[in-house]
């Protein structure tokens, strides 16, 4: 089962060609010839250049004939420059927290490379102590632990032997995703690290992580749809944004484990007969389908319009949505394996139905992490994994300049209700107001949950669009203050948004924590804007407001 994510809270399919280092090792390839002065180098290009880096650089990049790579995702600058990343394996065990990303020149030239670890992958077996099953029943019994209160039903296990690079020096490791069903029969899942000699946990995570015609949406107002004619007929789906589309789930939920599906709730293609979709309410199944195709829609010309990305996987092709999940489902997933949105009706006292713009921005912005830098979900690169997706949800929402949902630095403020007790799920301003999410770094951050730890990049995302202190921005008041009492003054959204895309694709790695980000940041800073910019200087100066410095 490939890990979904939660507004409220894959398993990587590595793209290109896979290759052994033994094999390149044993036959240096020489670089494809550079492009031309008009053309910038292709894909293709980009992945022989760095096949060829590969070769030339083993050493200083810790492989050895043990391993093998595989291209996850190519970035291939205006100025010819290739950013190749890569996944690892070590006898032919997945390594997590191997991967890295090699930066080539416009010729081919190696420039360097940032790396998920620092450590040569060297075991002395492969052989685990702890058997599978072993691993299986513990990791059902700490579901069962994070779920407490809860009659679990349809718990399973299944263990994958892995290397584990991501907590300090390698070790031989059981990653085992445990899943079942709660008591009204909607998912529950979390994936446990073991160590595979010991039988120690070493980690643990919810895998659950979590947001022409027109329609009457229940939280945009009415809004433009792109539709397919079929017959007398037309179909909720969009053939200008690589064919995405929305189907009702039926209430039903998904029986899958491990990938294998032995029932998946249904995604009925929306149909209509003249093309007006909805009603703006609950009661027209139809109208919360507009909100999830128009949160697509946006999410989908966000990231093709500002930062060049076609679809969440980069390839042109599109997701698609279920609305009507489970039985008052107060929840919204991203969800690798379907490449697909899935939406919860909510409870209707603490949550509404989770379709708004901001959640659907928010989960499609997990796949976009997941097909790039795939940050761990759990401890300070969770806590990043979160705020990316806050962050580009919330940018989305003010990319869409809705009137009836305009842009603000609130998370799902349009899908509580009264008993949810408070205006928003988080605030990007400061987010201690939600009473449990960190405004400032400390060495504690990374042990609390990925939704809370998110705190301290959010409030640093906010301080670099717009500084610190009170404001009215969109006709919402903030008042940002600053955890070392400086003064920050603000670059603006759009600013904000291809510094982080820039890091986020091209410099940060599945183990990158706060420090790290702050690096990341920085060099993209530097390539957009130049070392020593006003907008490199406010990188800077905002995390040192969060204590990331």
């Amino acid at each position: 089962m490939s890990r979904i994510r939660h507004i409220r809270g894959s398993r990587i399919a590595a793209a290109g060609t896979a290759a052994t280092t033994a094999a390149l090792l044993a036959a240096a390839l020489a670089p494809a010839p550079a492009a031309g002065a008009a053309d910038r180098p292709s894909r293709a290009t980009a992945i022989d250049h760095a096949t060829a880096a590969l070769v030339q650089q083993a050493s200083r990049l810790g492989l050895t004939a043990a391993e093998g790579t595989s291209v996850r995702d190519v970035v291939v600058d205006a100025d010819g420059s290739q950013h190749v990343r890569y996944d690892r394996t070590y006898r032919h065990l997945p390594v997590l927290g191997g991967d890295f990303v090699v930066h080539l020149a416009r010729n081919g030239s190696y420039r360097g490379a940032d790396q998920a670890m620092r450590h040569t992958v060297s075991l002395p077996t492969v052989i685990p102590s702890v058997k599978a099953p072993k691993a299986a029943d513990l990791a059902a019994t700490a579901l069962r632990a994070a779920n407490a209160g809860e009659l679990l039903k349809n718990v399973k296990a299944k263990p994958q032997l892995v290397v584990d690079a991501l907590h300090g020096a390698p070790r031989l490791a059981w990653r085992t995703n445990a899943v079942g069903q709660d008591s009204l029969g909607n998912p529950v899942a979390r994936t446990v690290l073991t160590d595979a000699c010991t039988g120690r946990q070493i980690d643990a995570w919810d895998s659950i992580e979590t947001a022409t015609g027109d329609g009457q949406s229940l939280y945009s107002g009415t809004v433009p749809l792109e539709t397919t004619q079929s017959g007398s007929t037309y179909q909720l789906k969009d053939p200008t944004r690589g064919n995405t589309y929305t189907g009702d789930a039926a209430n039903k939920t998904d029986l899958c484990f491990f990938g294998i599906c032995f029932s998946r709730a249904p995604a009925t293609l929306f149909t209509d007969a003249d093309n007006h979709w909805g009603t703006g309410t609950a009661s027209d199944r139809s109208s919360a389908a507009v909100d999830a195709q128009y949160g697509t829609n946006e999410t989908w010309d966000y990231y093709k319009n500002v930062h060049g990305r076609a679809g969440i996987a980069g390839d042109g092709k599109g997701s698609y949505n279920r609305v009507h999940y489970g039985n008052k489902y107060n929840n919204a997933f991203w969800d690798d394996s379907c490449f697909c949105m899935t939406y919860g009706d909510g409870d209707g006292t603490t949550f509404g139905p989770l379709v708004a713009l901001d959640v659907a921005g928010h989960e499609m912005s997990h796949g976009v992490t997941s097909k790039t830098a795939a940050l761990t979900y759990s401890g300070e690169s969770g806590g990043l994994n979160e705020a990316t997706s806050d962050i580009f949800g919330t940018l989305v929402e003010w990319y869409a300049n809705s009137t009836s949902d305009p842009g603000d630095y609130l998370i799902g403020e349009k899908i509580v209700r009264s008993g949810f007790g408070k205006p928003a799920l988080r605030y990007m301003d400061q987010p201690s107001k939600d009473g449990n999410s960190a405004d400032c770094w400390s060495s504690s951050v990374g042990n609390l949950d990925v939704h809370y730890s998110s705190g301290v990049a959010n409030h640093f995302a906010y301080l670099l669009a717009e500084g610190r202190g009170a404001k009215t921005v969109g006709g919402v008041s903030y008042n940002s203050p600053t955890c070392n009492g400086s003064t920050v003054t603000g670059i603006g959204r759009d600013k904000l948004g291809k510094i982080w895309y820039r890091a986020l694709t091209v410099y940060m790695t599945s183990s990158t924590n706060y420090a790290g980000a702050r690096t990341a940041t920085l060099n993209a800073a530097k390539d957009l804007y130049g070392a020593g910019s006003t907008e490199y200087n406010a990188v800077a100066a905002a995390w040192s407001a969060v204590n990331v410095g």
